[in-house]
C-alpha cells in the first residue's frame, strides 16, 4: 500500500466512518478541505470572469423572459443533476474520485475512455474561454491608456497564458488553493460591484427606451436562441463534481450536499445581479464583455480589468486541476511544491498544457461560441446526460416506475438539446470565422 492510500485510510479511519471505502491512488489531497472551502470553489467556478459576458451571451439571444425562466430553470435542473452525481461518489464500495472513474464503474473500460475524453475537451475548452477572457481583459486596460492600437488581443492572450503558467506551476493542487479562494472572491465581488454600479448609472442617465427585442430573421432566431440554451447550461456546471468532491472531508456526501446548497443560493446571487443590470442597462447591444458597455473614471474601469485578469487567473487552475492530478498522478509526482524534480516536471507538463491552450486562444478568440459548444458537446452530456442515467442504472433496483421514467425522460430530451445546441455551436463558427480572420484581434 502506497503512502497516498495509506494517509486516505487514516482520513476515513480518524472519522470514524466508511473505512471500508477503497480510495484510489492521487498524488493530490483527498478528504483535506471543509464543506466551507468547496463551497467557495464552487461559487468561484460560477462568479469567474465569465459571468461579464451571460448579459450579452444568454440575456439578448433569450429576452427577458426566456432568459429569466431560463435561468431559473437551469439553476434548478442544474442543483438536481449534481446531487445526483454527489451521492454516488462512494458507490458500490469505493470512492469515486474522478468522473471516469465513476462512469467506468458503472458501465465499463469504454466508458471510462469516452467519459475522460468529453471531460477533456469540457475542461480543455473551457480554459481556452478563460485564457480568452483574461486576454481581453488586460487589452481593455490598455485601450483605457492608449489608443495606438499597437498590442493586439492575440499579445494580451500570450502573456496572459504565461501568467496562468507561472501560477499553475506554482500551486500544486486543488486543495492548496488556500487563501488564493478568499483572494478569487475579492476580486469577483470588485469587478461584479463595478459592472453593476457603472450600468446602473448609465441605464438611469439613457433617456431613449431601450431594445430587448431579439435581434434577427426567424431562422437567425432559432439558432441563436439554441446556443443561449447551451450557455445557459455552461453557466452554472463544471463537468468535474466528483473531482471537487474528492478533496472535502468525511461524509463527503453530506459535505457536497452543503457546499452545492451554498452554491445556487447565496453562491448565484452576484452572478444574477450583475446578469440583470447589465442586460437592463444596455438591452440588445448588451456586449459579450459588459465592462466593454460601461462609462466611468478610467481608473474604476481599470481596477475591474485588472481583477477580472487576475480572478481569471486563479479560476482556471480549477478547472484544469483534473488535467493536472492525471499528469502527476501517472508519473508519481508528490511532495513539495519546489522539489527540483517536481518543478521540473510542472514547468513541463503544465507549461505545455497551458502552451497549448494560449496557441488555439489566440487563434480563434471567438468567446461567445467557445461557451455554446462547450455546453452543446460536453457539459450537456456529462452534467445532464450522464448523471441522470448514472444514477438510474445504479439505482436501478430502488427506483419505481414512475422514478425511472423520470430518469429516461431527461436523458432523452438532453440528449436531443445537446444535438441540437451543437449544429447551432458549429453555425456560430461559421458565421463568425467569416467575420474575422486568425489571430483577429478582436
Amino acid at each position: 500500500m502506497n503512502a497516498t492510500r495509506a494517509k486516505n485510510q487514516t482520513n476515513n479511519l480518524i472519522v470514524g466512518e466508511h473505512f471500508d471505502i477503497e480510495v484510489p491512488d492521487t498524488a493530490h489531497q483527498i478528504s483535506s478541505d471543509s464543506w466551507f472551502q468547496v463551497a467557495f470553489v464552487l461559487t468561484t467556478g460560477i462568479n469567474n470572469a465569465y459571468v461579464l459576458g451571460f448579459s450579452g451571451t444568454v440575456m439578448v439571444p433569450l429576452g427577458w423572459v426566456g432568459g429569466v425562466i431560463g435561468l431559473i430553470l437551469a439553476s434548478a435542473i442544474s442543483l438536481y443533476a449534481n446531487i445526483l452525481v454527489a451521492k454516488l461518489h462512494e458507490f458500490g464500495g469505493k470512492r469515486h474520485i474522478r468522473y471516469r472513474d465513476l462512469a467506468g464503474f458503472i458501465y465499463g473500460r469504454k466508458a471510462y475512455c469516452l467519459t475522460w475524453g468529453l471531460q477533456y475537451v469540457n475542461l480543455f475548452m473551457i480554459n481556452c474561454g478563460f485564457i480568452i477572457l483574461a486576454g481581453s481583459a488586460l487589452k481593455a486596460v490598455y485601450v483605457l491608456f492608449r489608443e495606438d492600437h499597437t498590442m493586439k488581443l492575440p499579445y494580451f492572450i500570450a502573456i496572459a497564458g504565461l501568467v496562468c503558467a507561472v501560477f499553475a506551476i506554482g500551486v500544486p493542487h486543488l486543495s492548496a488553493l488556500g487563501v488564493w479562494l478568499g483572494v478569487s472572491t475579492i476580486l469577483s465581488l470588485i469587478y461584479i460591484i463595478v459592472a453593476m454600479v457603472l450600468s446602473v448609472k448609465d441605464g438611469v442617465k439613457t433617456t431613449h427606451s431601450r431594445d430587448y427585442e431579439i435581434q434577427g430573421s426567424s431562422l437567425s432566431k432559432l439558432f441563436t436562441i439554441t446556443a443561449a440554451a447551451a450557455n445557459l447550461v455552461f453557466v452554472f456546471n463544471t463537468g468535474m463534481l466528483p473531482e471537487i468532491q474528492a478533496t472535502v472531508k468525511q461524509p463527503v456526501v453530506k459535505n457536497m450536499k452543503k457546499a452545492l446548497y451554498f452554491q445556487f443560493t447565496l453562491g448565484l446571487l452576484p452572478m444574477y445581479a450583475v446578469m440583470f443590470i447589465g442586460y437592463w442597462a444596455y438591452g440588445s447591444s448588451t456586449s459579450t464583455y459588459l465592462l466593454n458597455n460601461v462609462s466611468g473614471p478610467v481608473w474604476v474601469k481599470a481596477l475591474a480589468n485588472i481583477s477580472a485578469f487576475l480572478q481569471t487567473v486563479i479560476c482556471l487552475h480549477i478547472f484544469a486541476s483534473p488535467s493536472y492530478e492525471y499528469m502527476d498522478t501517472k508519473f508519481g509526482i508528490k511532495g513539495g511544491t519546489f522539489v527540483l524534480k517536481n518543478l521540473m516536471f510542472r514547468i513541463m507538463a503544465r507549461g505545455g498544457y497551458l502552451a497549448v491552450s494560449t496557441l488555439l486562444s489566440a487563434l480563434l478568440p471567438f468567446l461567445g461560441d467557445f461557451m455554446s459548444l462547450t455546453g452543446a458537446v460536453s457539459t450537456i452530456p456529462l452534467t445532464f446526460i450522464l448523471a441522470n442515467h448514472m444514477y438510474y442504472k445504479a439505482m436501478n433496483n430502488k427506483l419505481n416506475n414512475m422514478q425511472k421514467l423520470w430518469h429516461w425522460v431527461n436523458v432523452v430530451l438532453f440528449s436531443l438539446m445537446s444535438v441540437a445546441a451543437t449544429i447551432a455551436a458549429l453555425r456560430l463558427i461559421v458565421v463568425d470565422s467569416k467575420n474575422f480572420h486568425v489571430f483577429a484581434d478582436l
